[in-house]
């Protein structure tokens, strides 16, 4: 009888160990943001944040405080037993597993309406794109790992300041053009030319040599394109982080009952 009413050992260090693992990674990823945020000179000028649609730098914040904190409530709380804790930690890990769930339905039901979410997304951050180096550098990646070049097609960078044709009666050469992380690697992968791009969408451009030069296609499509190729995977990383949350959840509850158990057997007792 005594032995139904003790806290599980198992689910206790289960819970605590996935958890130590899950709290330095949040202060890892919190770290990494800080620092980054710290190099920028964000702090000296908070505003910053506000002045592109999404800062990448924010992201890393966000997600390691989000991290830190679930960590350290899982953490703490199993390895000295505190409901309270537990409680907070199932509840979050909860919230966010309905979340994650909410989004992926809708997403499937109203694929249209993200899909011009995620080209409006796309067009508000072509507009910023030089306003800070960090979403500079991610959407360049984007640009080289999907093939693609603006939201819908390459057109689209006609909305930057720096790449509208309007310029080009002042001289700029970049007028008329798109960044290089749209250019083709034309073979010669020791050099990168920075200037592939310059004058691709003037008319009096040959479509074949565009075609030739730069994506043409943009990176909605194409990122719908490389959700259909990889569809198995997908799924299968998205299933098993479901499953770890979800053994979060029990593993937490499972652990709250044996508190509470033991807690009213010592009271029993009394």
């Amino acid at each position: 009888m005594a032995r139904d009413t003790e806290v599980s050992c198992l689910v206790k260090y289960l819970v605590f160990g996935f958890n130590v693992i899950f709290w330095l990674a949040g202060g890892f990823i919190l770290g990494i943001g800080l620092w980054a945020w710290f190099e920028k000179g964000t702090f000296d000028n908070i505003a910053k944040v506000a002045n592109v649609p999404v800062d990448p730098v924010l992201i890393f914040v966000v997600v390691g405080a989000i991290m830190f904190i679930l960590g350290f409530s899982g953490c703490v709380g199993a390895l000295r037993e505190n409901i309270i804790l537990l409680r907070f930690f199932s509840v979050v890990l909860g919230i966010i597993f309905f979340v994650e769930l909410a989004v992926g339905v809708l997403g499937f039901v109203y694929k249209d309406w993200f899909r011009q979410q995620l080209d409006n997304f796309i067009q508000a951050n072509i507009i910023h794109y030089r306003d800070d180096p960090d979403l500079q550098n991610i959407i360049d990646f984007v640009q080289s790992y999907f093939q693609c070049c603006g939201g819908k097609d390459f057109n689209d960078w006609e909305n930057n300041i720096y790449f509208n044709c309007t310029l080009k009666a002042r001289g700029s050469r970049e007028a008329c053009g798109v960044p290089f992380s749209c250019c083709k690697d034309q073979g010669n992968n020791n050099v990168l030319n920075t200037q592939c791009g310059y004058d691709v969408r003037e008319e009096e451009t040959n479509p074949s040599a565009r075609a030739l030069a730069i994506y043409t296609k943009g990176c909605v499509p194409q990122f719908e394109a490389w959700l259909q190729d990889n569809l198995f995977v997908v799924a299968g990383v998205a299933i098993g982080i479901a499953l770890l949350q979800i053994l979060g959840i029990c593993f937490a509850n499972s652990l709250i009952s044996d508190i509470q158990a033991q807690k009213s057997r010592w009271q029993f007792r009394r």
